[in-house]
């Protein structure tokens, strides 16, 4: 009797099947995901869209204290975040790195015209003057002069810090 081949869709059909360890690397990064959630706080977890299953697993998190029971509840939470919309929280996720990119740039901003302030001082007074004209100067120039004092005298940069704090609070950030 002859040898039978496999037939070429049963193949393909084996081959488009993630292996065992691909399932388990997916269902440890599906942990990681529900263990960044718990760590959140309440106000942060409420942007994302989780089921009230989902809800009421993280919450049962805290009364947990022994190590196997907490790594079984994971195992569990892991496998409810399968049953969640998983491209909203990550679009959610994408949503957040994108605000704190844009702090985290507004604020490099501000460092930027603090230093300038400090360095170049009444020009660029009037200059930050033409950009945010609500901003008030004689404080401004006050917290300008006292910060290069310090820095002419080789202190610390309290001045300077009051100085950045007075720009955030005129830019509201």
């Amino acid at each position: 009797m002859r040898k039978q081949r496999p037939d070429p869709a049963e193949v393909e059909e084996q081959e488009e099947r993630p292996s065992k360890s691909q399932l388990k690397r997916e269902m440890h990064a599906l942990q990681a995901l529900g263990e960044t959630l718990i760590a959140m706080r309440p106000a942060e977890r409420a942007r994302f869209p989780l089921s009230d299953d989902m809800l009421r697993a993280i919450e049962e998190t805290a009364r947990i204290r022994s190590h196997e029971g907490r790594r079984r509840h994971m195992q569990y939470v892991g496998k409810l975040i399968r049953k969640e919309d998983l491209t909203a929280i990550q679009g959610v996720f994408d949503s957040i790195d994108q605000e704190q990119e844009q702090r985290d740039h507004a604020f490099h901003r501000l460092e930027k015209w603090r230093e300038r302030l400090i360095d170049e001082g009444d020009e660029a007074v009037d200059l930050f003057m033409t950009e945010y004209p609500d901003a008030d100067r004689q404080t401004l120039r006050q917290l300008i002069r006292n910060a290069q004092r310090e820095r002419e005298g080789g202190k610390p940069p309290t001045s300077s810090r009051k100085l950045f704090k007075h720009l955030r609070e005129t830019l509201a950030l």
